[in-house]
């Protein structure tokens, strides 16, 4: 007998490229990569500032949704769960903060927990990795948004007013 045993029909499509939306933080399109490599999810901030606030730890930073863009720039302020050795891509180790927020990808809204870098200058604003993706999501690679395309206008405005 297979040791693993799912339902197909129970897990949620997604290609190798998604919109994801912040519902608490009023952020409704970054575009993200959808990243089985990597093991936490990851989102482009800048600003980040840690402070104690009535013994809690919490971190406030500055999100960007718009690739090449300062348009629409958004001040968040979160719990700070952890910190978190992560390597990237290049190799090099990098100290980030985590923070607990829910997402909604794919016409479903999930928990998941999130590092905080700054990834200006990387091709996507957001990595969505496996734990995130262990809530029953399927990741079809050929494919591209399977979840929802955003709008005309919201493409224009990632791309920085070009054509997607």
């Amino acid at each position: 007998m297979n040791r693993l045993s799912v339902d197909l029909n129970s897990l949620t499509p997604l290609g190798w490229r998604e919109w994801i939306s912040f519902p608490e933080w009023e952020i409704g399109y970054i575009k993200a990569k959808v990243d089985t490599g990597a093991k936490t999810s990851s989102l482009h901030a800048e600003d980040i500032s840690i402070f104690e606030h009535q013994g809690v730890r919490m971190v406030t930073f500055t999100v960007y949704p718009w690739q090449n863009s300062n348009s629409d720039k958004k001040a968040v302020t979160a719990e700070l769960i952890a910190f978190r050795n992560i390597r990237s891509s290049s190799g090099s180790m990098e100290r980030r903060p985590v923070i607990r927020t829910g997402i909604n990808v794919a016409g479903r809204y999930i928990n998941t927990e999130l590092t905080l870098t700054n990834r200006k200058l990387m091709g996507f604003r957001m990595l969505l990795g496996r734990k995130a993706l262990d809530q029953n999501f399927l990741v079809i690679t050929g494919k591209s948004y399977l979840g929802k395309k955003a709008p005309s206008n919201i493409r224009k405005l990632n791309s920085g007013g070009l054509q997607e």
